[in-house]
């Protein structure tokens, strides 16, 4: 009896950590927006890496950094997020862009002359 009362106590603390932890999501929608802005910049993190374009991983990355930039909204650093956003999204991201997209031209021509 004493394997099946302690099996019992496991259980009841789990289920009141698991009704814990839903209360106090419940009672803060700031954890809950910010559970959801993770999970979008995780998956727009693994999405640069295994993404076959190289252009769909630059706006990936400005997606992921965008993401970034709300998260330092969250911390309350707005002059961070800002940095954030200006240099990081409106300037590497669109260079890395704009580079991808001046050499992709040179390298489908070449492509193009070998299949003629």
């Amino acid at each position: 009896m004493g394997i099946v009362s302690s099996i019992n106590s496991v259980i009841q603390s789990a289920t009141d950590g698991v009704s814990s932890v839903l209360l106090f999501m419940l009672n803060n929608p700031d954890a809950i927006a910010f559970l959801i802005v993770f999970a979008i910049a995780i998956a727009s993190a693994v999405y640069v890496v295994i993404s076959d374009e190289v252009v769909h991983s630059a706006f990936y990355l400005a997606l992921t950094t965008i993401c970034v930039a709300i998260t330092y909204f969250f911390l309350e650093a707005e002059y961070v997020a800002i940095v954030q956003l200006m240099v990081y999204v409106g300037a590497v991201t669109v260079l890395f862009a704009f580079s991808i997209m001046l050499t992709r031209s040179k390298i489908m021509k070449q492509r193009g002359d070998d299949d003629e």
